[in-house]
This record gives structure tokens, sequence and C-alpha cells, in this order.
């Protein structure tokens, strides 16, 4: 007989431990889940800045963080979106709105301060929270409305949630300033490289013009397509072959200058030809190999382009077998003015701070150099991401 109440015991001791294993969540598990899931669908309007638009997409699910009748996003000037009860209260949550952001300190307002001549107004309250940073100054608030007298639970919910809106504006100024940024590099890169190039082109040009005018005037049509591919004005963005024809272009009049001295090895996978990366991210390179490693060798030099198939990414490498550099001068940063290398430090630093400002931190280039032992340059890139779009 104890054997049997002791084996029901068991029976039902794992009977009850399996079902609790088998449960979806706890009840606090479930309730992280849903503030981090509502969170996660107000962050990525936000994301993209604090526009009426992107506020309307986010206002809900701020609602429903914070709790109350009604929510507002305003600025000094306006109601940029509302949800819930109060709307018609815009113009009192605007101008408590506008005293929030001057002085950027959150206020608690009373029935007094939302007069209302609807009888049936279920608002006689509000909480007012700045959108700031913890150093800066914000241009917008959160207000959310009460049914009574704010409850502490209400004011901390409001507080709180408004710290982490700035904190997703403050990212969506980030990625956009990076975004400036790397168009000013582009802009930059190609004030560098241009001038140097274009120069030793049409010398190269000149040079045939008397003995072989059909090379001349084929090298006049490829040094135009070529020009016209680093000066356009739209997109940051292309693709591996895009840039692969304009570095053939590049590298049809160096090897009119420098005849059978300049050697050429491209290994090309079909397959990541169309895979979108910075625009001017693997020409500058290839001009580095040729200006920096190969025009001071003497003898024949080699110049070899790789881009392979790696799954999710595209391994490119650009390696020459030159006169390389010292890895500690390359790792000292852009070096003097009057470095013979410090053209190339600009390059290649221009070309991996747009990288890891598109890609992350982890895409950036890797260096392979030693003193008369050439340079390899690689780079991944990913085959898909949201924000390349050539």
């Amino acid at each position: 007989m104890v054997a049997l109440v002791t084996a029901l015991l068991v029976a039902v001791h794992l009977a009850v431990g399996l079902r609790a294993r088998r449960g979806i969540a706890t009840p606090t598990q479930r309730a992280t889940y849903d503030v981090l899931h509502t969170a996660g669908l107000a962050a990525e309007p936000l994301r993209g800045g604090l526009t009426s638009a992107n506020a309307a997409k986010a206002v809900r699910h701020l609602r429903t963080l914070v709790g109350g009748p009604g929510l507002a996003v305003a600025d000094a000037h306006s109601v940029l979106a509302f949800d819930g009860q109060g709307e018609h209260h815009q113009a009192q949550i605007t101008a408590a709105a506008a005293q929030a952001v001057a002085s950027g300190r959150s206020a608690i307002l009373s029935e007094v301060d939302l007069p209302c001549d609807r009888v049936d107004c279920p608002i006689s309250g509000a909480v007012v929270a700045p959108l700031t940073g913890p150093d800066s100054m914000g241009s917008a608030a959160l207000v959310a409305l009460a049914a009574g007298p704010p409850a502490p639970g209400l004011v901390q919910a409001t507080i709180e949630t408004g710290r982490w809106v700035a904190a997703q504006l403050a990212f969506a100024e980030l990625g956009s300033s990076r975004a400036r940024l790397a168009r000013a590099e582009v802009r930059a890169l190609r004030a560098q490289i241009s001038p140097h190039f274009i120069y030793n082109a049409l010398s190269a040009i000149a040079s045939f013009v008397r003995t072989d005018p059909e090379l001349a005037r084929d090298l006049i049509l490829e040094f135009a397509e070529f020009t016209r591919y680093s000066f356009r004005s739209h997109g940051d963005f292309t693709t591996l072959a895009e840039e692969l024809r304009s570095i053939d272009r590049y590298l049809t009049i160096e090897r009119a200058r420098f005849g059978e001295r300049l050697q050429v090895r491209l290994q090309i996978a079909p397959e990541v030809l169309p895979v979108g990366l910075p625009f001017l991210c693997l020409q500058p390179l290839v001009e580095n190999a040729v200006r920096h490693g190969l025009s001071r060798k003497p003898g024949v030099g080699m110049v070899s382009i790789v881009a392979r198939d790696a799954g999710a990414e595209c391994l490119i490498t650009v390696e020459d077998d030159g006169v390389g550099m010292d890895p500690a001068v390359l790792a000292s940063g852009l070096g003097a003015d009057d470095q013979p290398e410090a053209g190339q430090h600009v390059g290649l630093s221009n070309v991996d701070d747009r990288l890891r400002a598109v890609f992350g931190d982890e895409y950036g280039l890797v260096v392979e150099t030693a003193p008369e032992a050439g340079t390899k340059v690689s780079m991944r890139v990913p085959k898909f991401h949201p924000d390349v779009r050539p």
C-alpha cells in the first residue's frame, strides 16, 4: 500500500513538472515579452527620425507602454501624433510640450491646467516628459493624459518611456550623421584620387596621339566612361559588377602607361557580381595598388583582384606584389602629408570608415603588408543588406 501511494505521488510530481516545462511561459516572462515586443514595434519607425509620419506609426505602441486614456507626441509648435482620448486638448498639449522642451524638465498637469467645456471629457490630468538625452535638450515631448490626478506609476512610466524614445531618436540621428559623413568621404575621395589619375591619364593619351591615333581614341573613350562613373552624383551604392567595369577602364589606361610592366589577374565568381557595396570602395584599393605598390617597383608587377562567394557574404581581395609598407606606419594613422604613403593611408581609411558605417564595425578592411613584400587588402561584404540598394 505504501509503495502504491509513493508511486502515485511520484507520478503526480512528474506529471506536474512535465506540464510546467511544457508551459509557454510564466506570467512574468509573458509580461516581459509583451513589453519588449511592443517596444520593438515602436522603435522601428522612431529609428527613421521624429517626423509626423513616424510618430503616427509609433504612438499607439507608446501608449501601450505608458498606459492611460490618451498619449501625444508633440513639439513646440504642434501635436505630431495622437492616440486615444482627449485629442481636443491639442492646444494645451502643445503649450505644455513647448514649456517642457524649453526647460528640459518633466511636468505634471492638473485639471486646472486642462480646462474643458465638454461635460463628458474624461481627461483631468497629464504627465509631460521632454524627449531629451542625458546631455542634450530635446525638441519634442511625450504627453500622457490621465482620467484623474496622474498616479505615480503613470508619471514614472511616461518619464522612462520618454528617455527610451529619446535614445531611439539619438540612434536615428547617429545613423543620419554617419550617412552624411559617408557621402562627404566619397566627395573627398574623388577630390583626392581623381586629379592625380586625370593628369597621368591625359599624359598617356597624349603620347599616343601621333604614334597610334586609334589607341589614343580608344583610351579617350575609356577615360570618358571612367570619369562619368567616378563623378556620378546619384546613389551611395553600386554593384560589384559596376565597380569592376570602372576598374577595368582604369587599368586599361594604366596599362597604356606602364606597358608590360603592369600585369592584372582577375578571379571573380559570377554569382557575386550583383552584390551591392558602397560606391567607390573597391576602385581606390586598386589605384593604391598601382600607384603606391607597383609604380615604385622595378620590373614587372602584378595586381590580383579576387571576389569569392562565401555563403551569406562576398569576400574581396586586392593584392599587389609591389614595394609594400611598414605595418607600424600603417597602424599609426594617416601619417604626415609629406610622406609618400600618406595618400595611400587616406584612401584605405576612407574605404574602411565607409564599410563600417554601412555594414557595421566587423566589416572593416584587413590589410596585410610588409616592406618589399607587397600588400593585400581584404574586405567582407554581406550579399544582402536592408540599407544597400544599388
